[in-house]
């Protein structure tokens, strides 16, 4: 039997044959029913951790791990250093971006200076460079401020991407305030942190009209509230990660692997974004990817940083752990990782497909890692389903050493 080949909706659009971006690229593959082709994965949430902190993680190793994971497209966050707040500062990751990456990289513009949400940032002059306006890690906390970035964003027809938190309610927490943080004595972030800056920003979406996409949404009221503004017609989109559709807070352990924000919370809310998923009210699968050096995620729960890894794992967990057993069909996910995010945030699909053996078993190793950041919660999982070549642009960009893929010249 040949290899199973997933056309999507985005490429039927694009007038683009994955079957036919596969002869033009060279690559081929042992004809054989284990080996599936996709389009390429999108993520539109990701920190490549350069200019300003390339100990962690660089332009070159995030998009080679993102390579590795099927992913030919990733939009990186602007916590770096210097900030990308003005043309001027953006050009330095642009200018890295263009010399070390293997895929394509979109820049998101902060939204505020600095990211300290005290002055817009230079939205107009960044506008034809990124591919939306976000100041993630953090809320925007004023609502004057986010609402006058709204208008902005909507007269440059650029989304907002929105980390929604507010500050006074963290108080100190840095796991869910659930179950296991009340089991163990640790200090809780609860749901209406996440939630109440949702509810805040959708009613500016409707005095706006801002393109407004949530960041990681963990909670099932931000599922709710978000179901409800969608069937008002409200211009919203949402994303969640792998970790929170097929975790709870009672699989933590105390380690700083298990820490991201916002944090892996209890079982309904669990429920309640796979139910989202399945509805279509959250509208695209995001890794979140967030590189820490071993020391820094060496601290515990409390005191590790925040972020963990995802490109390599996304595809195999989401695969085994909703695929296989029939919660997800495979049309359902490529539309959550490929068709959804290109759409919202007007990426082409390109010359871009991915190889996997679908029958390749193995347990997740960080050790393999291509990215820096080692730390993942999903180390010693068992899954199936293996990335064996990716294409981006046409050009061959990752190849697994021993894999039965072969182009015109070489067999690896």
């Amino acid at each position: 039997m040949k290899a199973k080949i997933y056309e999507t909706a985005l490429a039927q659009d694009f007038g683009v044959s994955v079957s036919n971006l596969m002869m033009s690229s060279g690559l081929r593959i042992f004809n054989s029913s284990r080996y599936a082709v996709f389009p390429g994965f999108c993520d539109v949430h990701v920190h490549f951790r350069e200019p300003g902190f390339s100990y962690k993680e660089t332009i070159a190793t995030g998009s080679a791990a993102a390579a590795r994971g099927g992913y030919t497209a990733v939009c990186t966050m602007p916590n770096l250093n210097p900030v990308p707040d003005s043309a001027e500062h953006l050009k330095q990751q642009l200018d890295i971006i263009q010399s070390d990456a293997c895929i394509h990289v979109y820049p998101y513009g902060a939204i505020t200076v600095g990211e300290k949400g005290e002055t817009l940032a230079a939205l107009e002059e960044m506008a034809p460079l990124v591919c939306g306006f976000s100041d993630d890690g953090r809320g925007v906390q004023r609502d004057e401020m986010m609402k006058a970035a709204m208008q902005q964003a909507k007269a440059l027809d650029k989304p907002i991407a929105a980390h929604c938190e507010v500050n006074e309610l963290l108080r100190g927490g840095y796991i869910h305030e659930g179950q296991y943080a009340a089991s163990h004595g640790h200090r809780g972030i609860c749901s209406e942190s996440e939630y109440a800056q949702i509810a805040r920003d959708i009613e500016l979406v409707r005095q706006t009209g801002c393109a407004y996409h949530v960041c990681h949404v963990s909670a099932q009221e931000s599922v709710a509230l978000i179901r409800k503004a969608k069937a008002a017609g409200v211009n919203i989109t949402c994303e969640t990660g792998p970790h929170y559709l097929v975790m709870n807070d009672m699989d933590l352990q105390e380690d700083g692997r298990f820490k991201m924000n916002p944090p892996i919370r209890g079982e309904e809310d669990r429920r309640a974004l796979l139910e989202g998923v399945l509805d279509g009210t959250i509208d695209m699968i995001a890794t979140d990817h967030a590189p820490h050096t071993a020391e820094e995620k060496s601290r515990g729960l409390e005191k590790s940083l925040f972020g963990v890894v995802g490109l390599e794992t996304a595809f195999p967990i989401l695969y085994t752990y909703l695929v296989k057993p029939g919660i997800l069909s495979m049309e359902r996910l490529l539309e959550l990782l490929v068709e959804a995010p290109r759409k919202r945030f007007g990426l082409p699909l390109g010359l871009d497909f991915s190889i996997w053996d679908l029958e390749d078993e193995y347990e997740i190793d960080p050790a393999e890692f291509v990215s820096m950041g080692k730390a993942t919660p999903f180390t010693g999982w068992k899954v199936t389903g293996r990335c064996v070549a990716t294409v981006c642009g046409g050009k061959v960009v990752y190849r697994r050493k021993g894999a039965k893929v072969q182009d015109e010249t070489e067999s690896v």
